[in-house]
């Protein structure tokens, strides 16, 4: 072979690995018992995408210090992905094929509730760990928990207190207009946000109901206007939030209305933008900003080192995705087993300081209780005069995690109405 043909050869090899590298699918160069494959399972396309790609990033920084730092238990570390695309029938395809063929230990992801629920019934099947890195419904830990499905972010229901806390004293009395997305996450999140506000009677706070991936909603927000509200609820998550909150802002709606988005990621607010987004109230689990402000030295390294790798701050999906990996390691050593019962035993109950304040995994339900805030969108002149223009938030109010969960009492509740049993099975 002549030089330019040992070129060629070597481009196409190169580009070869590359693109294996790229679906995750590359042969490890460990023994297949030297490797523990985790999957991650996430919106690489669709209307969550932005929240899939901060999961990947942090996912991969996680698993590159834990293999770093030897691995688990003395394997290497390998993720292998999957897009949901946000449909619940291709992240239960996925994740099937995941557990089957892949030969997954763990399952980790999320950004949609629905898909979360269908991955943790497939993990619940296969008798394996799914933790769930975004996904608000309430339902997720509640009617539909089980004991293979742990999630690290909060729920809506305690994003709905700490905002009711701050709504009740400001808005009062207020007149609620409800545009909702017709999935178990808008159900439950409009459910508890009317419950917490005081906004239950629907004849004097209205709502509609809207398609996931939906355009165009100046016809909803019309009627929003027409209803004489005062506090517009945009029970919207993704792109779906970015076009609702910029639609109204073009109709002039905050000149009349608050707007409030009952959860919120970084990059929802990037999306929506510093004009269409100032003076928007909502709720986050965590914040870069905050997070610095405790000076948690784990924090403080996760967002340099994700600034440095990606010019940007991680968002609160990134940060989920980080500590899952990194906990999961910790039960794992603590079990000093990757057997599934075992891992369990080690994560209920246990405390833990990732990169907020002190956290835990409640034994029956499995949610991480942790402190919420509710937030509100700063000046837009304030957020474009900020570093990457991603200092969006102003803390209005925060609430101890034990203070939004549901109680074990409310929780019991829940489940007999819907006939699930009150252990974890």
């Amino acid at each position: 072979m002549n030089v330019r043909g040992k070129e060629r050869f070597f481009i196409v090899f190169m580009g070869v690995i590359a693109a294996a590298l790229c679906l995750g699918g590359i042969p490890s160069a460990f023994s297949a018992d030297e490797v523990v494959k985790i999957g991650l399972n996430y919106p690489e396309t669709g209307p969550y995408s932005k929240q899939g790609l901060d999961q990947r990033r942090a996912a991969e920084m996680a698993m590159e210090e834990i293999n770093a730092a030897g691995g688990m238990l003395g394997k290497k570390v390998q993720l292998v992905y999957r897009d949901t695309q946000s449909k619940p029938p291709v992240a239960k395809a996925n994740a099937v094929e995941l557990f089957d063929k892949e030969g997954i230990q763990m399952m980790l992801g999320g950004s949609s509730s629905g898909v979360a629920i269908a991955s943790g019934k497939v993990a619940k099947e296969k008798k394996k760990l799914f933790f769930a890195t975004l996904t608000y419904s309430t339902e997720t830990t509640g009617e539909e928990a089980h004991k293979y499905l742990f999630r690290e972010c909060y729920d809506s229901g305690m994003a709905a207190r700490v905002l009711a806390d701050y709504l009740k004293k400001n808005f009062g009395g207020k007149k609620y207009f409800y545009v909702t997305a017709d999935y178990t996450w808008g159900w439950t999140t409009e459910e508890a946000f009317r419950k917490y506000t005081g906004s239950t009677d629907k004849e004097k706070n209205p709502g509609v109901l809207t398609k996931l991936g939906t355009t165009d909603y100046k016809n909803v927000l019309e009627l929003a206007k027409q209803a004489g509200a005062e506090v517009l609820v945009l029970v919207l998550f993704g792109k779906d939030m970015e076009i609702g909150c910029k639609q109204a802002h073009e109709m002039g709606l905050k000149s009349s209305m608050q707007v409030v988005v009952p959860n919120m990621t970084l990059d929802m607010a990037e999306g929506g933008g510093p004009d269409a987004m100032e003076g928007v109230i909502s709720a986050t689990p965590w914040y870069w900003k905050s997070a610095l402000e405790m000076n948690n030295p784990k924090a403080a390294a996760f967002i340099k080192k994700f600034e440095e790798k990606y010019s940007r701050y991680p968002s609160t999906s990134g940060a989920s995705a980080y500590t899952i990996m990194h906990e999961y390691k910790a039960a794992v050593e603590r079990a000093k087993t990757f057997d599934t019962d075992a891992v369990i035993k080690a994560l209920e109950g246990h405390k833990y300081v990732s990169l907020k304040d002190e956290q835990y995994w409640r034994p029956f339900d499995h949610q991480s209780v942790q402190t919420v805030y509710a937030v509100k969108i700063k000046k837009a002149g304030d957020v474009k005069k900020s570093k990457y223009g991603l200092d969006y938030y102003d803390i209005i109010n925060t609430m101890k995690g034990e203070d939004a969960a549901v109680t074990m009492a409310e929780w019991s509740a829940v489940r007999a109405k819907v006939g699930a049993p009150v252990t974890l099975e």
